[in-house]
């Protein structure tokens, strides 16, 4: 299943670089977008998350006895999932600006740094 996982990932992380080299801004939205969901199941991959019990030790023990869930890639992803989400808000709304502005989503005709209003 790890193999699936890193090829699926790889996959992933290839197409967001072919939509995030294109000229249209929402091609390039969907490439970020992309990007970071192939970085959170790259974590996975990496952290080879299992089911198992909560991390807390017995009383008793000094040690796990049994298979456990790490909560740290669990909460690095959860962040991810977060910071990417707002990323993906502030460049829908940058583009939506720019389109108000320049009447156009073509990345080649914005290469103007005069101000438009």
């Amino acid at each position: 299943m790890d193999i699936v996982l890193a090829i699926l990932t790889g996959l992933i992380y290839s197409v967001a670089v072919y939509l995030l080299l294109h000229k249209g801004m929402v091609k390039m939205i969907l490439g970020i977008m992309m990007l970071g969901y192939a970085t959170n199941l790259f974590i996975f991959v990496i952290a080879r998350i299992t089911r198992g019990l909560p991390a807390l030790i017995p009383e008793n023990a000094d040690s796990f006895l049994e298979a456990y869930a790490d909560p740290v890639p669990q909460a690095l992803i959860l962040t991810a999932i977060v910071i990417g989400f707002g990323i993906q808000v502030f460049a829908i709304v940058l583009m939506r600006r720019v389109y108000r502005a320049t009447a156009t989503s073509d990345m080649d005709k914005l290469s103007s740094t005069d101000r438009i209003e």
